[in-house]
């Protein structure tokens, strides 16, 4: 029997969207648009803004990271046509009013010469900026829906960065190391469709996964000189602690959720406070370990998950702490 098959057609944006900023920018903002948009980028979104005053202009949409301990802010910029000189010129404008780290423009169609742009900022820049650009379109099959798709046109070479670190001497065999360590938990976390999504790995001693708010994430360390790795549940602020001061009402009924005590620590004079399992006796340098410590960490982590989610959504708003520029866990093993 043949299987009748239907014809996939690309229909104009303007079909979905005919006005940018009334249609488009609150369609990507909201959970549909955003979910496609955390798909392509590789990260999590919490969107903070729309049509974001800077001084005289105004940005389309700003976000943060919500994968991340660190505050990462990323500036969207759309275009229903084809990329144009003025539109570059606003998102770096913008980028540095708002000490963006993460840039995107999304348009309809890309100028090879701003799509070698983005590429040249991702080379002569850190790994502390990203810039992408994505690619918006509409497919249909037949009389159905139409549905988006953002093709990743220009994006970060993750490889390149660290190749070039490493020939500056950026990047010691201990990090090396690290982040080996963190590629093999990644892997692991993936093969096992795990619900604890992890981000890319990186040369440091911790490595986080977002929980679906910003400021709260579960993590994993290790501390190679002192022989111990733990899980945590960390948060930094709200001023006076209020988020750890609430969980600790709770402390009873969590660890009965978890199955066993927990270390409650709100660490005073600190802007971020953890409460997190350890494992003692264990040599994060010993590769052939490795397999032995991923399986516990993943373990904490996905009891963890479930408890502390909801939580994290459900503790009070208040007032954030002074910003620092550094996780505060030490970044020696």
């Amino acid at each position: 029997m043949t299987v009748k098959l239907g014809k996939v057609i690309q229909v104009d944006v303007r079909k979905a969207w005919p006005n940018e900023a009334a249609h488009f920018t609150p369609w990507l903002a909201s959970p549909d648009g955003l979910e496609l948009l955390q798909d392509a980028l590789g990260m999590d979104l919490e969107v903070e803004a729309t049509e974001q005053f800077i001084g005289p202009f105004r940005a389309d949409i700003l976000a943060k990271r919500t994968d991340t301990p660190d505050e990462h802010w990323v500036l969207i910029e759309n275009q229903l046509e084809k990329t144009d000189h003025r539109h570059l010129g606003q998102l770096l404008t913008y980028a540095a009013g708002l000490k963006a780290a993460t840039i995107v423009w999304v348009a309809q169609d890309f100028a090879e010469e701003h799509r070698a742009a983005l590429d040249w900022l991702n080379d002569i820049t850190s790994e502390d900026y990203q810039f992408f650009g994505l690619q918006i379109e509409l497919w249909q099959i037949g009389a159905s829906d139409p549905a988006p798709m953002l093709n990743v046109l220009a994006e970060p070479n993750e490889w390149t960065r660290e190749v070039k670190q490493s020939a500056e001497g950026g990047v010691s065999d201990l990090k090396q190391q690290q982040m080996n360590y963190w590629q093999g938990l990644r892997t692991r976390l993936l093969e096992k469709k795990s619900k604890v999504r992890p981000q890319k790995a990186h040369p440091q001693s911790w490595t986080t996964f977002a929980i679906g708010r910003a400021d709260t994430w579960l993590g994993a360390c290790v501390q190679s000189q002192k022989k111990y790795i733990w899980a945590e549940f960390c948060f930094r602020g709200p001023a006076g602690k209020v988020w750890y001061d609430e969980l600790f009402a709770q402390k009873d009924a969590i660890e009965a959720e978890f199955g066993a005590p927990l270390s409650w620590e709100r660490l005073d004079g600190k802007k971020q406070s953890r409460i997190a399992i350890y494992l003692e006796g264990v040599d994060p340098t010993n590769e052939a370990d490795w397999p032995r410590q991923h399986e516990w960490l993943i373990q904490q982590l996905e009891k963890m998950r479930p408890i502390f989610q909801p939580r994290a959504l459900a503790l009070s708003d208040g007032n954030s702490m002074p910003e620092t520029d550094s996780h505060e866990l030490t970044d020696e093993t």
